[in-house]
């Protein structure tokens, strides 16, 4: 071969090869760089549905506490009209649920044990306001002390018994059980009912539903029961 021929193809295939390889180094740093960006999007688009997220559960917060709080304190504007002795025990009922409300509602996770008392205490002020025209029944024994629960989850389904639920024969029954298992936590409530037009009602158990799919999304079910003369809420969590 001329040697004049064979330099310029030497020179030739050397030329194609630095450009093979020179582009090929931008091509990936140019990969790199979108990946880097792409990354940072996705980041981006992830810290904002969290921050969506926050306010929606934070919002629906903000509606329960309005409707408890009108509630009791209807209750105990009541009783303090009457003059009656038990005013003094259900201000300082009252006054724990309030600091329940202001230093651990805004917490992720509280004991199940402290939700527990806090729903005593709701019940304990809705017995003084109904006397003698309620029969309501809490078990909750056996209750895993480390348990954990989102604050105020299952004081809407309580709420809604006393508010959708109807006195029959003279007496508002509500029957309520809570249990433990190492994996879950088992919720029932069933109250006396007179119609089918209050199920799936009151912005307490709409907005329990939306907390539930938001902090306990492919981990619960929640099962509600109508008939002519009973409603019945049944929640099961998986807190694993």
């Amino acid at each position: 071969m001329n040697p004049l021929t064979r330099n310029i193809i030497l020179i030739t295939t050397a030329v194609y090869i630095v450009v093979v390889l020179v582009s090929a180094f931008k091509l990936l740093k140019l990969n790199l760089k979108n990946a880097e960006k792409t990354k940072a999007l996705e980041t981006k688009f992830l810290d904002s549905q969290l921050k969506l997220k926050e306010q929606e559960l934070h919002y629906l917060k903000m509606q329960i506490h309005p409707h408890f709080l009108f509630n009791t304190l209807n209750t105990m504007y009541g009783f303090a009209l009457k003059k009656a002795d038990e005013t003094p025990e259900m201000i300082l009922k009252l006054s724990n649920l309030l600091d329940y409300l202001l230093y651990q509602v805004d917490k992720p996770f509280v004991l199940l044990a402290d939700e527990i008392n806090h729903i005593k205490d709701y019940i304990a002020l809705e017995k003084m306001r109904f006397n003698n025209t309620l029969d309501i029944t809490f078990n909750s024994e056996g209750i895993n002390e480390t348990t954990k629960i989102a604050p105020m989850l299952l004081l809407p389904f309580i709420e809604n018994s006393f508010k959708h639920g109807s006195i029959k024969n003279g007496i508002l029954k509500i029957e309520i059980d809570l249990a433990t298992t190492p994996e879950n936590i088992l919720f029932s409530i069933k109250n006396t009912s007179a119609t089918l037009d209050k199920a799936n009602k009151g912005i307490g158990l709409q907005n329990i539903k939306k907390r539930l799919d938001l902090l306990y999304k492919n981990k619960y079910d929640l099962k509600i029961d109508v008939s002519e003369n009973h409603f019945k809420v049944a929640l099961k969590l998986n807190t694993d």
